[in-house]
């Protein structure tokens, strides 16, 4: 009877060992690569759970996800100007064919990444090599990522990676170099600052002289506004008093005298010199007399 457990347990455990080796799993993460007698026989791109012959077949497993390569030191170019520019760079890529991956570098990942900066510094050393250092620096970076990223793309294909992007971290200039760069740069930018100092203080003219002819038109407009407004007064004015010499010639030569003497003596050292018998003083001589013979 204990012989019977210990064969039967024996062979329990038996089953289980094959049934392991029979089953493995593949993570969302991951992509499995079945061999067979080292040959390549299946690969699988999604998760779950699957069955292999256990003994005559084996798995590798690859990274789906995005790696990064990052440079350890800053890389060396030359740009058009002959002058060196060291570049700090990174790059983005991802395994999309494992196969052909694991044909071209046995599913190595470092020699995939040297196979990858080799392709990156050559794109990258022909793309500054076309450029002036003020391109590299400041006005062009983002075409040299963008062109670079497509010229690596293309070769990285050939061992089924893809580049997703190629980014330039850094762009620094040596000693000897950046000295001269910088004097240009800064000659260039106060060239660009006269120009819109220039242009500013045309425009500035402009509106001046602008607001100038509508201040004289306004002046103008509103002059003969006043001028009409003036006349139209008068007009009124000398209608009403003809009808008033009409009405009463008396009176209204008395009126227009009082007014005469209101504008002639406008302060107490006004002096005015006339003959005594001028008509001027008519009205005051006539109402003296009145006012003499009211009194007789």
């Amino acid at each position: 009877m204990r012989t019977r457990m210990n064969l039967f347990a024996a062979v329990f455990v038996t089953v289980l060992v094959v049934f392991g080796a029979t089953i493995f799993t593949v993570d969302q993460r991951q992509f499995a690569i079945v061999f067979q007698l080292g040959e390549v026989t299946k690969v699988i791109d999604e998760p779950g759970l699957y069955f292999k012959f256990p003994l005559i077949q084996n798995v590798r497993y690859f990274d789906k996800r995005i790696l990064t390569l990052d440079s350890a030191e800053p890389e060396r170019f030359i740009t058009s100007e002959k002058k060196n520019v060291l570049v700090d760079s990174f790059t983005k890529w991802r395994i999309v064919d494992p196969k052909l991956y694991y044909m071209s570098v046995a599913g190595d990942e470092s020699r995939a990444k040297t196979r990858l900066t080799q392709t990156v510094n050559a794109g990258l050393r022909e793309e500054f090599g076309k450029r002036t250092v003020h391109d590299v620096v400041s006005g062009e970076r983002d075409k040299i990522m963008e062109q670079m990223r497509e010229k690596a793309d293309l070769d990285a294909r050939k061992i089924g990676v893809q580049i997703v992007d190629v980014r330039v971290k850094r762009v620094e200039l040596p000693t000897d170099v950046g000295e001269s760069v910088y004097r240009r740069m800064d000659a260039e930018r106060k060239r660009v600052a006269n120009e819109l100092r220039s242009q500013g203080a045309a425009d500035a003219e402009k509106i001046r002289a602008d607001a100038d002819k509508q201040r004289e038109i306004i002046v103008a407009e509103a002059y003969r506004d006043a001028q009409i407004l003036k006349g139209e007064g008068d007009a009124k004015a000398a209608a009403t008093y003809a009808r008033a010499f009409e009405g009463n010639p008396e009176f209204y030569a008395f009126y227009r005298s009082l007014e005469a003497y209101r504008s002639s003596f406008k302060g107490k050292n006004d002096v005015i010199v006339v003959e005594p018998n001028s008509d001027f003083f008519k009205y005051m001589k006539s109402v003296g007399r009145g006012g003499d013979k009211s009194g007789k």
